[in-house]
């Protein structure tokens, strides 16, 4: 008997993500099947160990072209791995678990930590996510799984705290 393969849920190349337990509520995201892993900004990242387990505190701007609004975030280091950027320079990222929403489509996935500062994208979306979402990308749209106006961005993160207790995203 042929097993039955879920449909797939379709998503734009880029969109507005949910790292709840993080403390952000939308983030804009890119799709890129390019990379493995998905990666957040964040910078001022340091590592701390709570009774020898690792964890680590960061800073982002999680919306672009907004330095105002700042989000101070802890998480726990399930790994570090070494990662080559858009560049082509090698670096060691620490890896950390979030559950991520994009629209109704929720999943937990793994994130490196990299400073995105000079990038148009505050988070990209790595293939392992994709494939774990069992997601297709259509390359020809944007924000399929919803687009949130301005105002109301800014009123979520009026309504939401930075989340520093380390086993938020646990």
């Amino acid at each position: 008997m042929e097993k039955k393969k879920s449909p797939k849920k379709v998503i734009g190349w880029k969109e507005w993500f949910n790292l709840e337990c993080l403390g952000l509520p939308a983030i804009k995201g890119k799709i890129d099947t390019g990379a493995k892993t998905s990666s957040l900004h964040a910078f001022n990242i340091e590592n701390f160990y709570i009774e020898d387990v690792e964890y680590v505190k960061f800073d982002l701007h999680p919306l672009q072209k907004n330095k105002t609004l700042e989000r101070r975030c802890i998480a726990r280091v399930i790994d570090h791995r070494m990662v080559c950027d858009s560049g082509g320079k090698k670096e060691k990222r620490p890896v950390i678990e979030s559950e991520l929403s994009i629209g109704e489509i929720k999943m937990t996935i793994e994130i490196t930590l990299a400073n995105r500062d000079s990038m148009a994208f505050r988070m990209l979306l790595g293939r392992d996510a994709v494939k774990q979402g069992k997601l297709l990308v259509d390359v020809s749209r944007s924000f399929v799984q919803g687009k949130i106006k301005k105002s109301k961005i800014l009123t979520l993160y009026r309504k939401t705290k930075s989340k520093v207790d380390p086993r938020s995203c646990i």
